[in-house]
């Protein structure tokens, strides 16, 4: 490519934060045909061409009527507008359009490259989820390097999304923190437990997590219609004797079910069954399957908790092999193979997807020391949120 004509062609303000400052240049745009229906052809320098509907372009016209200055938000109805098919121009670089109505739309080339339909490449990329091998432990990031700037969040966020577990290390033992890192990422997800809650053993618990007994492995609310996506625990105290952290790969687990035991694996998919948390002011409770898939067979959420499953409500021909099924899973969450286990230190965060990744501990003696942590939900959409901020 041609620095120089990259630097020399008009630019235009697309009402854009992501990155569009960089890219081939626009080198031919006429109106044609294709199939009788009318088309912008457009053509860049690197090969690249496309042809659009002309309701497409004035549907992201860029201007001041059409999207708002500050927010950026679109002002355009296409629904009140007949768009019809405009003049089309190539000028200084940039796609020029005037419709029949004489409004005119200025287009920037690289932007255009970047938002050509079929690309699916415009929003700034997420990891993609990595299934863990035997072994695995999780990514570590040093609090200072989180708080510092970019470059630790974004290795804690990337290691977040990619395996669903990360660790933050030698934080400060200060309560509240948590909330502190939390609130630097996003809102937290406030539940009946409240926004911010403490996992300690005290009188009259609601919650098994709130004892000294061992939790076997769960993904948190299941019983919720919309359960929490990212789990922050932070580690205040931890002198008691026992209570070694556990986390496993729901998906990893799902997956090796769905190859080796398929009919289990459809069985926990396909057939819905009754979650419900009760106390004296909740009860909250939904039916849903406990591993869901959406409509392409991909893995999406994990809902397993064997404290509050409510009655199995099957067809009774069904009961045997849905608990043969449930057996299954819960024996291959307790394989080494899927597992990461490890002491919590007093400073230590951890952070998980709680629908992909479930967690439990081990029993501890309360008589033999405190054990303090606390947590927070976080809202996935958040975590993603903050990773493309950082990335712009």
């Amino acid at each position: 490519m041609d620095m120089a004509s990259v630097i020399d062609r008009e630019r235009v303000d697309m009402k854009e934060l992501a990155d569009y400052s960089d890219g081939p240049a626009l080198i031919s745009a006429r109106l044609t045909e294709v199939d009788g229906s009318p088309r912008v052809a457009l053509a860049w320098d690197d090969g690249a061409e496309t042809a659009l509907p002309p309701i497409w372009l004035r549907d992201h016209c860029p201007c001041d009527s059409c999207r708002h200055a500050t927010s950026r938000e679109r002002l355009f109805k296409i629904i009140d507008a007949e768009v019809g098919v405009p003049s089309v121009s190539l000028d200084n670089g940039v796609l020029a359009l005037t419709w029949p109505d004489g409004h005119e739309s200025r287009f920037d080339s690289v932007w255009l490259h970047q938002r050509r339909p079929g690309q699916h490449r415009f929003q700034p990329q997420v990891p993609a989820a990595r299934a863990w091998r035997e072994g695995f432990m999780p990514e570590h990031v040093a609090h200072a390097d989180f708080t510092a700037g970019n470059d630790g969040q974004r290795r804690w966020l990337e290691a977040l999304i990619r395996d669903g577990l990360v660790l933050l290390d030698n934080g400060p033992t200060e309560l509240d923190e948590v909330v502190r890192i939390a609130e630097s990422i996003g809102p937290m997800r406030a539940t009946n437990f409240g926004a911010r809650f403490d996992v300690q053993s005290k009188p009259n618990p609601n919650n098994a997590a709130y004892t000294a007994i061992e939790l076997e492995l769960h993904t948190d609310l299941p019983n919720w219609r919309n359960p929490p996506d990212i789990q922050l625990l932070y580690c205040l105290e931890n002198d008691a004797e026992g209570g070694a952290s556990t986390f496993a790969d729901g998906f990893a687990v799902a997956e090796a079910m769905r190859h080796e035991a398929p009919k289990h694996f459809a069985m926990l998919a396909e057939t819905p069954i009754d979650l419900r948390f009760q106390d004296d002011g909740h009860d909250i409770a939904v039916r849903e399957p406990i591993i869901r898939v959406d409509d392409h067979g991909e893995l999406r959420e994990i809902r397993f908790n064997n404290w509050i499953r409510d009655a199995i409500d099957v067809a009774p021909d069904q009961i045997e092999d849905w608990y043969a099924a449930y057996c299954d899973f819960w024996a291959r969450l307790r394989a080494p193979r899927y597992r990461a286990d490890f002491e919590l230190a007093p400073g230590q965060m951890i952070a998980f997807d709680n629908r992909r990744v479930l967690h439990g501990r081990g029993e501890f003696n309360p008589n033999t020391g405190k054990r303090h942590l606390q947590g927070c939900y976080l809202d996935y959409d958040m975590v993603e949120s903050k990773l493309r901020v950082l990335a712009r």
